[in-house]
């Protein structure tokens, strides 16, 4: 499948698939940004896509980022109509503040690659600085099924019902999966 791509910024990297057999491809910031602890920022790529109709490009977290670090890379749609500018929306949900409560201070970020970068002036621990060029998300398309909606008065019935937000519970419902007989408690 072929994508057409416009560089917004002279730092924006076009998209590449790390291995040959990946899904996603590397979203990669264009510029540097900086984000606080309980902050959200939109991370510019510098790209505009052009996705084919029938098609959409999910924005996703990177595995690395989301198990080393506080940043949260937000799920993200980009529509095949829209031409405007990509951006990567990341939470940073880093505590600055000690068990008693205080602000905690330094003269330096954090990077994603698990590095401290010095600043001119003191910030909140945990401030990441997001460096252009960082592969900050990843990013896939696929085909997107448009539904067509007809109201009715009754739906049909299924094993589930009405059961919402927890009603399948939490537990495994097969420990033998665990090497354990049923009905034998685990701690």
């Amino acid at each position: 499948m072929n994508v057409n791509i416009k560089r917004l910024s002279p730092d924006a990297q076009t998209p590449a698939y790390a291995h040959a057999t990946d899904a996603g491809f590397d979203l990669v910031a264009a510029n540097d940004v900086i984000i606080e602890p309980g902050a959200t920022a939109c991370v510019p790529t510098g790209l505009a896509f052009d996705i084919p109709e029938g098609y959409e490009m999910q924005i996703r977290p990177r595995s690395g980022i989301t198990l080393k670090t506080p940043l949260r890379v937000q799920l993200g749609t980009v529509d095949a109509g829209y031409r405007g500018e990509v951006g990567v929306i990341v939470d940073n949900i880093a505590e600055y503040r000690n068990s008693s409560g205080a602000e905690l201070f330094r003269e330096s970020f954090d990077t994603i690659d698990g590095n401290l970068v010095p600043t001119d002036g003191m910030f909140n621990v945990k401030t990441y600085l997001i460096r252009k060029g960082d592969r900050l998300a990843q990013a896939v398309i696929k085909p997107v099924e448009q539904a067509v909606f007809t109201e009715v008065d009754t739906l049909g019935d299924s094993d589930r019902g009405t059961g919402g937000f927890g009603s399948s519970g939490v537990g495994s419902p097969h420990p033998e999966y665990f090497g354990e007989p049923m009905g034998k408690e685990r701690i």
